[in-house]
């Protein structure tokens, strides 16, 4: 473990080899030295929340990368520490000095990808997760055989007797995390808005949004043109690359950084939606990505015209407005704030005044709300100790508002809480639904019965 010494310096022992970075976009060093080591982002860090360890909080972290850059070896320690990061961005909603954590996380972690053997294990590992989550079609192809899994029960089976646990945790946090599947609603390639149209909408339709949450999307869908839009759905849509920028795959992410704007501009439209948070804090920042993307046939422009264009899905709806009728939704819910919604897009407001804008449905705040739920992209499937550590405890404080629905704005939230819901011995009497933001204000605007919400993917 790296040791914090008597002066404040990182001491560090070396594994690799002289020289934690390369010359490509190491830590920005003018970034680093905004931070006055105040210790505001220590309660805000989940990490530190749960060990007190001081090199694993956001001020240890920025130390570690400053003793990078001044020459010292990129350790397995080093590394550890900023693995064990969950790219909340918590600390950057904390810090009163404007320290621009996000980026320097993600600068970092391209550098260990590029200059940090792993283990074979650890390799496989990520190999295994890169050669399926980024990629929709293969992840529709499962739908199949997880559906036979768990109309058969052989998943709770499974479950039941701990193998899968013992002999691959990272695997059976895989499995756990597969959200009851339904079939798959098919949406057209456009769909007119009902009514005068207000904008032309291009929907990303995402790769865990797309495969395990397609009522998200038709929710999205729907409600989009009952407020006014056309909704075009580009077909052969990839990964945005959120998941590769989070994990310093930064070629990868580029190339499909690429892919995203190529379909988007042929679609033609005026705004492209999004309705998962952590996808929506990386379209946003395809300028910085592809910065160096320059020449004639470059992305550079092209990157910033099409982040411009850009809205998470309660953004949009709180810019044009309502114009569809709201029926009443007799309902109670917890509203918990996706860390890359509300830390990384400053997204918090928008999402409350939607659903206050929903007849007699009552919005009760979660405490800690700051806190990660340990969802994190692939955290929980890297780290799923520390991930259960945090989801359980997201879930005690979920169950302590009595509400009988979950809303949240990120696929990976939804699946994070039902998980530690579901679990053996969790918060056992409580029943709760689980649903998206946009699949509540669907159900106002349709009518539906409040059912609808409350067993939606219950933890029953």
């Amino acid at each position: 473990m790296a040791q914090l010494g008597e002066t404040g310096s990182i001491t560090a022992q070396s594994s690799y080899g002289p020289g934690a970075f390369d010359a490509h976009r190491p830590p920005d060093e003018a970034l680093l030295g905004d931070c006055v080591h105040c210790g505001f982002c220590l309660p805000t860090c989940p990490t530190y929340v749960l060990w007190g360890e001081e090199m694993d909080s956001p001020r240890g972290r920025l130390y570690l990368m400053k003793e990078g850059l001044e020459g010292a070896s990129m350790s397995d320690s080093m590394v550890e520490h900023w693995d064990n990061c969950l790219g909340c961005m918590s600390c950057v909603t904390a810090c009163p000095s404007g320290v621009r954590y996000d980026t320097l996380i993600e600068q970092t972690r391209a550098q260990v990808e590029r200059n940090h053997r792993r283990s074979r294990s650890e390799k496989a590992l990520r190999g295994l997760i890169f050669a399926l989550f980024p990629h929709p079609e293969r992840l529709r192809l499962l739908r199949g055989p997880l559906r036979t899994l768990q109309r058969t029960g052989l998943d709770r089976a499974l479950r039941r007797t701990g193998l899968l646990e013992r002999m691959a945790p990272h695997l059976a946090a895989m499995e756990r995390l597969t959200p009851p599947l339904s079939k798959a609603e098919r949406l057209p390639l456009r769909i007119p808005a009902a009514g005068t149209r207000r904008a032309t909408v291009g929907l990303i339709t995402g790769c865990v949004q797309g495969a395990f949450f397609p009522e998200v999307n038709a929710a999205t869908a729907r409600v989009l043109a009952a407020e006014g839009c056309d909704v075009v759905i580009p077909p052969g849509q990839s990964c945005c690359g959120a998941l590769s920028v989070h994990n310093g795959r930064e070629a990868e992410a580029q190339r499909l950084a690429r892919r995203t704007i190529d379909t988007f501009e042929e679609a033609e439209v005026d705004v492209v939606v999004i309705n998962a948070a952590g996808c929506g804090s990386t379209l946003k920042d395809y300028a910085r990505l592809l910065a160096d993307d320059t020449g004639p046939h470059g992305y550079a422009d092209r990157a910033r015209r099409f982040q411009e264009k850009v809205r998470d899905i309660a953004e949009l709806l709180a810019e044009l407005g309502s114009v569809a009728e709201r029926h009443p939704l007799p309902v109670t819910v917890a509203y918990h704030d996706a860390c890359h919604l509300a830390h990384a897009q400053g997204i918090r407001e928008q999402p409350r005044r939607l659903l206050a804008g929903v007849p007699e449905l009552e919005v009760r705040e979660i405490a800690e709300a700051e806190l990660c739920c340990g969802s994190a992209g692939i955290y929980n499937i890297l780290r799923p100790e520390a991930s259960r550590e945090l989801g359980e405890r997201k879930a005690a404080n979920i169950v302590a508002t009595g509400a009988e629905v979950l809303v949240t704005a990120n696929p990976g939230c939804l699946l994070q809480v039902t998980s530690a819901l579901s679990r053996p011995g969790a918060e056992p009497g409580h029943p709760m639904g689980m649903a998206h933001l946009v699949e509540v204000l669907d159900a106002s605007i349709r009518g539906l019965a409040p059912d609808r919400l409350t067993q939606a993917r219950s933890t029953t």
